[in-house]
């Protein structure tokens, strides 16, 4: 901590020494939209000022309208936002268990749960499901961002900028901030309907948004949305050599894509002013997802299959139920002493029921149920919050100094309910205990833990001169599981002319590790990659005996110190591009091992009374990781006769590379176990298993009442690896080109579209042999844009 606080306090230095800088109209985006009237909407994330607009914001901020979001031609919020952003990657994994229904994001190339999400500037709670298999994102419970719906959204905020020290635990890739419609007028109803090329994947959405009144000072805006989708299959026949305990060949039996969704979310924005100066404020959503996902094939010789029961063997199924509520309440208003006032209290919740469907616990024998429930996931969140600000005229500066500080309580807890006892005692007969495909949590997976933290921090802006701006806050919070953390940040801006500003930031952030890494523990059933052997594996939570025994420590925080530097330009009239560069270095980042497997495992944990379990797993601070990266983003309007063509486009090229593997515990080597924490199948994870760059073109043409929206985007390569030292089933997966189009006509109100995603029909590579499941499972589920083909749809909406 003491290098970090130097660190800053050397740039604190150098920072007010700096001479004069920018003005105020010097107009430049950072909105990754193709609306350039955007660069002077007023922002809310990373300032405290109440005037800042995108253009003059001191660290790159994009903007993504519901024009955008819609123009993407998807549902799900994430998918929109990662068409929109380049920094942002948001692959389909399938057969991943619960992650196949609640898919994690990434921004920036760092883990999904780095990077902090807000409802009207408002921290948004996370889910409790915590990402074990091998997609990316591993190990972590981020944020369900398709739990919101997109009829709701006046407009999303995306911080590309560490802001720890301004928001908390969290924000070491960035900020996602959700703004709500708040509108006490106008509204929109539409309906969707879409389908593969390859004929699956139907879906279908109503969805609507409505502003009232309520008297004369205060609105209601009402939002919903809900729909289907059908699974999709791209599986294969099996091609390996015919066994006794082989798949049939010739024969599809695995169903590997999306699962099959049915989804429905509400939303309110709510403003009363009961006299000037005084307003509260309400706002909240709810959703329910349930999604049927699949398991591996469970062939008719497979030593945990029943032939009695399932004599053409059997396709498990994980049924999930995410139920996602939230609400905050808040007063506004201004103190006897000038200063502006937030109160807000702020409640979130998510719960994930699993049930497991077609399936068996083989040592019950020909008497085990067929479906069982496996238990159930929950976290709360409750947020208590303070902040004032107030801005000052000081005599040496040009502008208004704002002064900012508050204060926060924050109460987490994770509850994990143990399942019905089918689902994962140990019979009488031979085999692997519990539900095939996931076992029910047992009594003593089941806990209910919580913690609470609280925090203050402090934040100045100030437009120093015409040309420089600069910024610095400070956060201190503690915890109560595992102690304490200080934050800081420095920006600045300097306008050196109208058409050219540079801008950079300095900052010290930290993710508390959740209570879901900290102490959730099951057995699942895993396929390594190329190895078609099943694996019953346990993660421990980090405070079991066994996982002790095997090396685990107690959690602490991650920490990060981010560098940026950008130049804004605006080198003619309606053309607006800007270059952001940054370093962000993490220390002690959490991650989960490797699945530590074999004879000799199996022996250790049997001897610890862990029957029939040949592996296991847990969290450690294990790794210190350097991003560096650059985000270029460009817009330019061009008027054409009686129309207007609006370009954007994106670039993101980011590098993550391992500065630090923390030393093999000798527990590891003891009594024969021979295993390695951080095998080369994690190390390339981090480093490789994301695409390292993506370049996107949009361009939207609008004449008279047409609209016609066109969208070009490069995904660049990725790897996945085995631990297999020799490397020969590692993969390099090349890069690709998808085409997204849509045409819009508008006509009193009306508004009917029809379009495509991916319309040339792109597939990632297929996999190699060895690496398919001996053919059946063809592709990646680290595909950036998935392995589903082409999608057409069209949509009539109407809006007033």
């Amino acid at each position: 901590m003491s290098r970090r606080l130097s660190l800053l306090s050397t740039a604190v230095s150098i920072a007010l020494a700096t001479a004069p800088a920018w003005a105020q109209d010097a107009a430049a985006p950072d909105a990754a939209t193709a609306n350039p009237t955007n660069l002077d909407t007023l922002i809310v994330t990373g300032t405290r000022v109440s005037d800042r607009t995108v253009a003059e914001s001191t660290a790159p901020i994009d903007i993504i309208t519901p024009q955008t979001l819609e123009a993407t031609g998807t549902v799900e919020l994430a998918t929109a936002l990662s068409r929109a952003l380049p920094s942002l990657n948001f692959p389909r994994p399938a057969i991943t268990d619960a992650t196949d229904a609640v898919r994690p994001a990434q921004l920036r190339g760092l883990a999904p749960d780095q990077v902090l999400v807000l409802v009207n500037g408002k921290r948004r709670h996370t889910t409790s499901l915590i990402n074990l298999n091998d997609s990316i994102g591993r190990g972590s419970s981020p944020v369900d961002l398709n739990a919101i719906p997109i009829a709701a959204i006046e407009r999303v905020e995306v911080l590309r900028d560490g802001a720890s020290a301004q928001y908390g635990s969290d924000a070491i890739a960035g900020v996602v901030n959700v703004v709500l419609k708040g509108s006490g007028e106008g509204g929109s109803l539409a309906a969707r309907y879409g389908q593969y090329s390859a004929g699956d994947g139907k879906q279908y959405q109503l969805s609507g948004d409505a502003g009232l009144k309520l008297g004369e000072n205060g609105s209601l805006h009402l939002s919903a949305q809900g729909g289907h989708s059908d699974n999709t299959d791209r599986a294969r026949p099996y091609l390996g050599t015919v066994t006794p305990t082989s798949n049939p060949p010739g024969k599809v039996v695995h169903r590997y894509g999306d699962p099959e969704i049915d989804q429905a979310a509400l939303a309110y924005n709510a403003q009363w002013s009961p006299s000037e100066g005084v307003e509260f404020y309400s706002f909240g959503t709810a959703s329910r997802r349930r999604a049927i996902s699949n398991g591996y094939f469970r062939a008719p010789g497979n030593p945990n299959n029943i032939r009695s029961v399932y004599p053409d063997g059997f396709l498990p199924q994980i049924d999930n139920v995410s139920q996602d509520r939230a609400f905050v309440l808040g007063l506004r208003g201004q103190t006897a002493g000038g200063w502006n006032l937030d109160l807000s209290y702020n409640y979130g919740q998510n719960q994930l029921d699993f049930d497991v469907r077609n399936s068996l616990n083989r040592t019950l024998g020909a008497a085990s149920p067929h479906d069982f429930y496996i238990g159930a996931l929950e976290v709360t969140q409750n947020v208590l919050n303070a902040d004032f600000n107030k801005s000052f005229d000081v005599g040496w500066l040009k502008y208004p100094l704002t002064v900012a500080f508050g204060s926060e309580w924050r109460g987490e807890k994770f509850n994990q309910s143990a399942g019905e006892l089918a689902s994962y005692v140990a019979g009488p007969e031979p085999g692997a205990p519990g539900a095939q495909v996931f076992p029910g949590f047992t009594p003593s997976d089941a806990s209910r833990r919580n913690r609470n933290s609280h925090s203050f921090y402090a934040d100045l802006e100030a437009d120093v001169t015409d040309k420089l701006s600069l910024g610095a806050a400070a956060r201190y919070e503690r915890y109560s599981d595992f102690g304490e953390t200080t934050s800081g940040k420095l920006s600045a801006r300097y306008a050196f002319t109208d058409k050219v500003a540079l801008r950079g930031t300095l900052s010290t952030g930290f993710r508390a590790p959740s209570l879901q890494q900290q102490f959730y523990q099951s057995t699942q059933t895993v396929i390594v990659l190329g190895d078609p052997t099943p694996f019953q594996v346990r993660t421990f939570a980090v405070d079991d005996p066994a996982a002790i025994a095997l090396g685990a420590e107690p959690l602490k925080a991650e920490e990060s110190t981010n560098i940026g530097l950008g130049l804004v330009l605006q080198p003619i009239e309606s053309l607006y591009i800007t270059v952001d560069a940054y370093q962000i270095d993490i220390d002690d980042r959490i991650i989960l091992s490797e699945n530590l497997r074999g004879p000799a495992v199996a022996s250790f944990l049997e001897a610890r009374g862990h029957r029939g379990i040949t592996g296991g797993r847990y969290f450690t601070n294990a790794v210190d990781t350097r991003t560096r990266g650059i985000d270029i983003v460009g817009s330019y309007r061009w008027s054409l006769g009686a129309g207007a063509l609006d370009l954007t486009a994106g670039y993101n090229r980011n590098k993550t590379t391992l500065e630090r593997i923390a030393a093999n515990p000798p527990e590891l080597t003891a009594g024969g176990l021979n295993l390695q924490r951080i095998g080369r199948v994690e190390q390339g994870r981090i480093t490789q298993g994301a695409p390292r760059d993506k370049f996107f073109l949009g361009g939207s043409w609008t004449t008279g009442p047409w609209r016609f929206d066109a969208t070009t985007t490069r995904y660049g390569e990725f790897h996945t690896f085995n631990d297999d030292p020799s490397g020969i089933r590692d993969q390099t997966y090349r890069a690709k080109w998808t085409l997204d189009l849509a045409a819009t006509y508008a006509i009193d109100g009306w508004e009917f579209t029809v379009g495509g995603d991916n319309v040339l029909n792109e597939y990632p590579d297929e996999s190699i042999y060895a690496n398919s499941e001996s053919g059946q499972l063809p592709y990646s589920g680290n595909s950036p844009f998935g392995f589903n083909g082409a999608f057409a749809y069209a949509k009539v909406g109407y809006k007033w």
